[in-house]
């Protein structure tokens, strides 16, 4: 799973440095561990639309408000947390939980909470408990051609 990533983030051409830590479960967690404050690292929060995921990335410590994301794709469907169950039948390549914040590497749309792009880079999820990943802010909505907007609870 981190060789796929690695991958994927050299042909896009993105910088990044991976980072190893003791085994964490949160974004928040592995940002301590890493040495980053949470406002410095990303989660990722995925959704379902219908019959189609979303990928969110916002600040690990921020919480996502899906009535923004509805808001902000037009008001019209109804968004939710996507199950466990889903993600481990469509995205079991990667530890639950651990899904890396680059939603073309998974086939899904990314929206990315604009609060992100605040930072120069940001620490993220890489497929697993035990590494993150570094990279550029901006590399997180050019990599998947995501759409930003506010999308965190005030």
């Amino acid at each position: 799973m981190i060789d796929a990533l690695e991958r994927y983030l050299e042909e896009q051409g993105i910088a990044h440095e991976l980072v190893e830590h003791d085994e964490r479960f949160t974004a928040a967690a592995e940002a301590r561990a890493s040495g980053v404050e949470p406002q410095d690292a990303a989660k990722d929060v995925l959704l379902r639309i219908g019959e189609k995921y979303l990928l969110a990335t916002i600040s690990a410590s921020d919480r996502l408000d899906p009535g923004k994301v509805r808001d902000l794709l037009g008001g019209d469907e109804h968004v939710r947390l996507a199950t466990e169950e889903e993600i481990g039948a469509d995205f079991g390549q990667f530890e639950l939980g651990a899904l890396p914040p680059f939603g073309s590497l998974l086939g899904v749309d990314q929206i990315v909470d604009r609060r992100l792009l605040q930072h120069e880079r940001v620490l993220c999820n890489a497929g697993d408990h035990h590494t993150s990943v570094r990279v550029a802010s901006e590399d997180l909505v050019r990599a998947a051609d995501a759409r930003t907007g506010d999308i965190v609870e005030d």
